[in-house]
């Protein structure tokens, strides 16, 4: 019995990885949509959401499960717990990429990206996926110092992000209405996938140590 319900913690880890590994996807394929005006990428974005959503659901099931049937404490407990919360913030960055796609899909032939902004966007994508990446690994392996390094790679989208935001105030931004809201929208779902990603690693350091970041830091 034992055997069976550590087999079925190590399940909910591989499917947490899984996870990770769809939504890395997810926000690359998003990422070319919005700049080539890809609408076949970007309705595949979409669609594949189906299987970030189902595997959310199948960590729920088990982790109740578990709970319900082996009543676990102390350790056991808490990488349940933190499974549900991690499971809730990839679950969410598979939506934000889903938005992204959505904006390449409503703009349509056109690509939502002045030029100008392409180069930001596409180094988004790019930290956003090195984010998520980092957080599957973390996920895997319980590496706390590398989860801990995270919160630095943050820092880069945070810094694009109020890029972007200089470059729509400027004088020279002749665009228009419409595609300023495009970027703005993008900007901020790019950004909230990045958080999100960092959350599960900040997940992580809490399974494994009983301690949030901040307070390994502070130490």
């Amino acid at each position: 019995m034992r055997d069976t319900y550590h087999e079925e913690l190590d399940g909910i880890s591989d499917s947490l990885v899984e996870m990770t590994r769809l939504v890395r996807s997810a926000i690359s394929r998003a990422t070319t949509s919005l700049l080539d005006a890809d609408l076949p990428l970007a309705e595949g974005v979409i669609s594949a959401d189906e299987e970030v959503n189902r595997l959310h659901k199948k960590i729920e099931e088990t982790a109740y499960a578990l709970m319900a049937r082996q009543q676990p404490v102390a350790n056991d407990l808490r990488t349940i717990i933190t499974a549900l919360h991690m499971a809730g913030d990839l679950e969410r960055s598979g939506d934000y990429a889903v938005h992204i796609a959505k904006i390449a899909r409503r703009r349509h032939p056109d690509s939502a990206i002045p030029p100008e902004l392409r180069s930001t966007i596409v180094e988004m994508g790019q930290v956003a996926e090195r984010i998520v990446t980092k957080a599957g690994g973390v996920i895997a392996s319980r590496d706390v110092s590398t989860a801990l390094e995270l919160e630095g790679d943050d820092d880069r989208m945070d810094r694009l992000h109020r890029g972007l935001f200089h470059v729509l105030l400027s004088d020279n931004w002749k665009h228009g209405v419409e595609p300023a809201v495009d970027v703005t929208l993008a900007g901020r779902y790019f950004e909230r996938y990045a958080d999100h990603a960092v959350h599960v690693a900040s997940n992580v350091v809490y399974m494994v140590t009983g301690e949030r970041p901040e307070e390994i830091i502070d130490a």
